[in-house]
């Protein structure tokens, strides 16, 4: 799953979470769910950031990305 879509998911659990209609084991799979795209998402977001954080400026002022295998 992307990150869009853990979030998107993410949203429509604490939209359901909310309506009264639910049980209990219903409501626990949900969460268990929603706790499941919440890690999947942060995760996502982690690696996000630190590609982010690999882009260096150079002396001339140019961007470049570092190889994270170097």
């Amino acid at each position: 799953m992307s990150f869009e879509e853990d979030v998107g998911r993410l949203e429509a659990i604490v939209r359901d979470l909310e309506r009264d209609e639910l049980n209990l084991d219903g409501a626990l799979r949900l969460f268990e769910e929603g706790i499941a795209r919440l890690r999947s998402a942060s995760t996502a977001l982690g690696d996000a950031q630190g590609r982010v954080a690999e882009l260096v400026e150079t002396a001339e002022g140019a961007l470049t990305v570092v190889d994270r295998d170097d």
